[in-house]
């Protein structure tokens, strides 16, 4: 927790990014090692250190801008998902995941209760990026609350 760590959706683990706070200048530089946020409208979750750091432990929220460091390759391979919550209903998410698991017949389909509410989780039977955007696309916007984030899970 006290590591200069954070979490992103897609950006692959052990990718470095500087951390700019809008409101007072300050920055950091954290190493990505986590897969979030998944609240609507946030980019990035800090570790208790890089908050710490960055001035925003307090406050909990800040308006930040992220850069991120080039990665040794282009194009890193990975592995992709989408998931989509909370669903504020267990049947909202039951329905979504039967829909999809009637499209995608080859993919893993999840149903699971977080501490936020219902969730689904898709994952694309290669795991491929491509293939995910296209589920993320088809699944849309169901709930004004859940929306679907494309999650690097490797």
């Amino acid at each position: 927790m006290e590591k200069m760590t954070a979490a992103h959706r897609t950006l692959p683990f052990d990718t470095w990014v500087r951390v700019y706070d809008m409101d007072t200048s300050k920055t950091t530089e954290v190493r990505i090692t986590d897969r979030g946020p998944f609240a609507p409208g946030r980019i990035l979750d800090l570790s208790v250190g890089a908050a710490k750091a960055i001035g925003l432990y307090r406050a909990g929220v800040g308006r930040v801008r992220v850069e991120a460091f080039a990665h040794t390759s282009a194009d890193p391979p990975g592995r992709w998902c989408v998931q989509t919550g909370p669903f504020t209903k267990e049947h909202d998410a039951r329905d979504l995941k039967n829909a999809l698991i009637d499209r995608y017949r080859t993919a893993k389909v999840a149903e699971f209760q977080g501490p936020t509410g219902f969730w689904v989780r898709i994952d694309p039977a290669d795991h491929a990026r491509n293939e995910a955007l296209a589920m993320q696309d088809w699944i849309g916007n169901p709930d004004p609350h859940a929306e679907p984030y494309l999650v690097r899970i490797d």
